[in-house]
Order: structure tokens, then C-alpha cells, then sequence
């Protein structure tokens, strides 16, 4: 009972930290537009830590690799701890195995992001469609939705582009994702 208690504070708190510095990440490479309540909230929750880390990580190339560094650590720290909290037996540690099993989960983390970003989207192109945050929205899809916009044109003002690629996306996570992941347990 307290190992499951131990796993749901695990996946409540680390999990969704490590999608925030993840996603501050993309946004600040996609150079989306930060004055609006999602970007200040990621920004406020986050600063505290990623000030302190570009102290001693500097950016390459310009991007901000101090967010997606302590994004890895964070998730890297939570696989370690859902490991332990599950009784792996930690007699040779398999770093490994961890370190390729945080990126498949960084890339697999990176579509839900997409997919969170789509979703939400398509309720508020419904619902109220000039909302500050559909600026954002809209710089974090348009790289994935303008190839399939040139292929599916709308119809009946009805743009399913965006349900083509949340088709896209699940299959990404089912097929290819999925045999990763199961490959790199195997190291652990």
C-alpha cells in the first residue's frame, strides 16, 4: 500500500514537472510567444530551478539546454524511483538501460505534448478561438499541421488535419515508440 502511495506522488509530481521543462524547452525553441497565462505559469513554476542551472549550463546553439537537461534529470530521477518503489534489485545499476529508457520517455512525453497542444486546440478553435493562449497553440502545431494541410483541405470549414495527426501521433507512440521502450527495459 505505501509503494502504491509512493508511485502516485511519483507520477502526481515528477512526471508532470518533467513535461513542464520539457515543454518550456519546445517553447522557447519554437520561439513561441511567452506573455500569455500558460507560457507565465511555466515560466513561474519553473524559473526557480532553470535560472539556477544556466549558471552552469550554457545554451548550444541557442537553445536552452538547461530546461531540457533538468528535464532529463527529473525524468531520469523518476524512473530510478518507480524502479526502486517497485523492488528492482539494484545490485549492479543499470545506468544504461536508464539513461536510453529516459530519452525513449522524453520523446514519448514529447508527443503527449503535441497531442495535449492539438486537443486543446481544436476545443478552442470551437469554443473561443482568440483566446491569448491560441497564439501559442498555434506556433507549437503549425510545423506538423502545415504539411497536412497542403495534402487535406477542409471540409465544410471543418479542418481534419488535426485529427489526421492525433491519428499519426498514437500510431508514433503504438509502434515505433512502443518497440523502443520495450527494447531499452530489456537493458535494465
Amino acid at each position: 500500500m505505501l509503494n502504491e502511495a509512493l508511485l502516485f506522488l511519483l507520477d502526481a509530481l515528477l512526471q508532470p514537472f518533467a513535461a513542464i521543462l520539457l515543454l518550456r524547452f519546445y517553447l522557447q525553441w519554437l520561439r513561441a510567444p511567452m506573455r500569455n497565462p500558460l507560457g507565465e505559469f511555466i515560466m513561474a513554476l519553473t524559473n526557480f530551478l532553470v535560472l539556477r542551472a544556466r549558471r552552469f549550463i550554457p545554451s548550444v546553439w541557442g537553445y536552452d539546454a538547461a530546461s531540457l537537461l533538468l528535464a532529463f534529470l527529473v525524468e531520469a530521477i523518476y524512473l530510478a524511483a518507480v524502479l526502486w518503489a517497485q523492488g528492482f534489485p539494484f545490485a549492479v545499476f543499470p545506468l544504461p538501460g536508464l539513461l536510453a529508457w529516459t530519452v525513449v520517455k522524453l520523446i514519448k512525453l514529447s508527443v503527449y505534448l503535441l497531442m495535449g497542444a492539438l486537443f486543446v486546440q481544436a476545443i478552442l478553435s470551437w469554443t473561443n478561438p482568440h483566446t491569448p493562449i491560441a497564439g501559442l497553440l498555434n506556433v507549437v502545431t503549425y510545423r506538423f499541421l502545415a504539411p497536412l494541410r497542403r495534402i487535406i483541405p477542409p471540409l465544410g470549414n471543418i479542418d481534419f488535419s488535426l485529427l489526421v495527426l492525433l491519428i499519426v501521433c498514437q500510431l508514433i507512440l503504438i509502434v515505433p515508440l512502443g518497440w523502443l521502450e520495450n527494447l531499452t527495459v530489456r537493458l535494465l
